[in-house]
């Protein structure tokens, strides 16, 4: 397997230089997230289908780089199909290391549902499905930040993209065939536009939270809103700061001074002696904040009722994925069944395109009761 590393700003400008020409990139990232908010960025991989610097991994080493800047301009050139699988991850790496998203972008694990495959399908099991290539695990729980990369760290994130090239152009035949590729680039575009809209709503995820009293949640609110400010200043994990235990409790509690947040809310005493005032001085501060400016209270469990209406739409959709010869859950999740019941507003961003028309629209026709 042919795999080159690139050490330097000189190296990467005369490898981008010799891509010229390619119309889609084979794109991987290896990374490091064990004690920080934001992946640290280790590897990013290339492959190009086409011109000079066709046929070999690229190991771009963003360690070496002072200039990343050209990369990121390959990113960015809408001429260029980004191609990854399951690109969650890599897209908060980009996003935060470079500024930018790689678009247009083909998640072939995402593609693949849409052509007959197994929805959620690993990169190693697409591997061998569609290459019959077996793929090791050796490198996967590697130190990616050490220098020097082995041999084998590189030979093994060198694969990511040179197999990823082959199972392109099968996935991105398919999807051409079943007049599915711009299906699959709408994605991408939401994507990455999903990434955008997910941010601030925190609050949302902490269990239990639909209990809270309007006031309550207005503090809860706060709290998760300082401590994702706090994360991201300090670059750790939102557990290191609050676990959300905590956050629930410092909500129903609101504690006004120290010794009331000792016997009232789970907390390491470092965490204590660390933010307990900043907190007693958030709760204060949001201690009288005037009715008409309190959310509204967050949606409990699904009624009986509306759990009936779930597993309909669930049926419903099974139907639309027979009927398309596609994964079910390609087309909606658990969640978008249970935003449609409860009429939720704003629609998530991947309820646009394609999928409106061949699956939101027949859904929500059945949540009014009209004929299907």
């Amino acid at each position: 397997m042919d795999w080159q590393l690139i050490e330097s700003d000189e190296a990467l400008g005369e490898l981008l230089e010799k891509s010229a020409g390619c119309s889609a990139v084979m794109v991987d990232t290896e990374f490091m997230r064990r004690n920080t908010f934001y992946p640290q960025v280790a590897l990013v991989q290339l492959c190009f289908d086409q011109g000079a610097a066709a046929g070999t991994a690229w190991l771009v080493d963003p360690l070496t780089l002072s200039d990343p800047s050209p990369l990121a301009r390959l990113l960015a050139d809408p001429k260029v199909i980004k191609v990854l699988h399951s690109a969650s991850e890599d897209l908060e790496v980009f996003q935060r290391w470079l500024g930018v998203l790689p678009l247009p972008l083909l998640d072939t694990q995402k593609a693949a549902a849409l052509v007959g495959l197994d929805f959620g399908l690993g990169y190693r099991g697409m591997v061998l499905q569609l290459c019959g290539e077996d793929l090791p695990k050796g490198e996967t729980r590697s130190d990616w930040l050490q220098r020097p990369l082995t041999g084998s760290q590189c030979h093994y994130a060198a694969q990511d993209v040179i197999w990823l090239l082959d199972v392109y152009h099968q996935i991105g035949r398919r999807c051409r065939e079943y007049g599915r590729f711009e299906w699959v680039l709408e994605d991408g575009q939401a994507a990455c536009d999903g990434l955008a809209s997910n941010t601030g709503n925190y609050f949302k995820r902490i269990k239990g939270a639909w209990k809270l009293q309007p006031e309550q949640l207005a503090t809860l609110i706060a709290i998760c809103d300082w401590r994702e400010e706090t994360a991201r200043a300090k670059d750790k994990p939102r557990s290191w700061i609050i676990d959300d235990k905590a956050c629930l409790q410092l909500a129903q509690a609101s504690p006004a001074n120290m010794a009331e947040l000792r016997a009232r809310v789970e907390m390491h005493p470092s965490t204590l002696r660390r933010y307990g005032e900043s907190l007693l001085d958030l709760l204060s501060a949001d201690a009288g904040k005037a009715p008409q400016g309190l959310p509204q209270r967050l949606p409990g469990p699904l009624t009986a009722s509306q759990r009936e209406q779930v597993k309909a739409l669930k049926q419903r959709a099974e139907g639309i994925a027979a009927e398309l010869g596609v994964a079910p859950q390609i087309l909606a999740s658990g969640k978008d069944f249970e935003a449609m019941v409860r009429g939720e507003e704003p629609e998530p961003v991947i309820w646009q395109g394609w999928r409106r028309q061949q699956v939101i629209e027949p859904l929500k026709s059945l949540v009014r009761g009209e004929a299907v």
